[in-house]
């Protein structure tokens, strides 16, 4: 069975809303990432330096990331040695194969929940990336996964991010545990753990303050609160998840790996991913960081949050090549 037909059926047992949310969120790198791959691969007859060196630049291009580009060019080079491919277009599927290879990864991308109990999740990131957004629409998500939920404003410094929150909780029909703003963060998220303990919560979402990355204080603040956070549930939290700005693309990567040496990032999720042609930001984080992607912003709506699924993405970004591989093949078996 070819990879396309491989790839299209393990889609086909997925929800229906779940892909087309894919394919509308990864619209925009669709249009300009993979037209422009198309485009080579129909205009160049064969495969010499000017291909990949043309490759090379536009999956770079994409923010698919220098080293990770390189990787998968030599990996490329030498698939066509092994296969003694000389058609450009042969190398479609070869391509699609190792983005979802690159996506992968080992770790669960999932959330990790307490077997029992409270499950404590940390949200960090700097100011703008939709960190707030992002955790109403998980309140949203899990309350409708039946779960008892509850915020913590811990977000305390910047103006007007507790009543973004409170907004976000009205919304969700979630309760949002807060102080004035200029409060100790760290004591803020003690009287939500204790509230949520009291009231048989299954999982608190702590937001953070998030002014640049680069300031000690800001990261001194993440510790402490990291501490009490610890101190009154020992095995929490059980995710620090890094949120990011889609569209700032290698910005975004370096966010990443600073935050990641100073807070114990578990996971990330990449928001406004259907404001961007540069989706291959996913690429670059998911190898240079070792980390999980675990959710993805596909939009503005309530239920654009979705988790992460790779073989979701590269389905969405090469749906053009899939059809055009099964009319191929209805035609050659006829």
């Amino acid at each position: 069975m070819s990879f396309f037909k491989r790839l299209k059926e393990a889609i086909s047992t997925k929800a229906e809303t779940v892909t087309n949310k894919f394919k509308e969120g990864l619209a925009k790198t669709r249009d300009v990432f993979v037209e422009r791959v198309e485009d080579l691969f129909s205009r160049r007859k064969k495969i010499d330096e000017d291909f990949y060196e043309e490759l090379e630049e536009i999956l770079i291009g994409a923010d698919v990331g220098v080293n990770t580009v390189l990787k998968l060019i030599e990996d490329l080079r030498a698939e066509v040695r092994k296969r003694k491919i000389e058609n450009p277009s042969e190398l479609q599927p070869i391509l699609s194969e190792m983005l979802i290879a690159l996506l992968k990864g080992q770790e669960q991308t999932g959330l990790h929940m307490a077997e029992s109990g409270l499950t404590v999740i940390l949200f960090v990131g700097v100011n703008g990336v939709g960190k707030t957004t992002t955790i109403g629409k998980m309140a949203h998500m899990l309350k409708s996964q039946g779960k008892k939920v509850l915020l913590a404003a811990g977000d305390t410094f910047r103006a007007g991010a507790i009543e973004q929150l409170e907004e976000w909780g009205r919304r969700v029909g979630v309760d949002v545990i807060k102080q004035q703003a200029g409060s100790d963060p760290a004591a803020v998220m003690y009287d939500a753990l204790h509230a949520a303990k009291s009231r048989g919560v299954d999982v608190l979402l702590c937001d953070t303050a998030g002014r640049l990355q680069n300031k000690v204080n800001l990261m001194e603040e993440l510790n402490k609160i990291y501490r009490v956070i610890h101190r009154e549930v020992p095995e929490a939290p059980h995710e620090v998840l890094l949120v990011l700005d889609a569209t700032t693309g290698q910005n975004a990567l370096q966010q990443a790996k600073l935050f990641d040496e100073k807070s114990g990032l578990s996971g990330l999720v990449l928001t406004k991913l259907d404001g961007t042609a540069k989706g291959g930001i996913v690429v670059a984080i998911r190898q240079e960081l070792k980390l999980p992607v675990k959710f993805v912003g596909l939009g503005e709506k309530m239920d654009d949050l979705q988790a992460f699924d790779s073989d979701q993405f590269v389905h969405a970004l090469f749906s053009k090549w899939i059809a055009e591989s099964e009319k191929e093949e209805e035609k050659a078996g006829q």
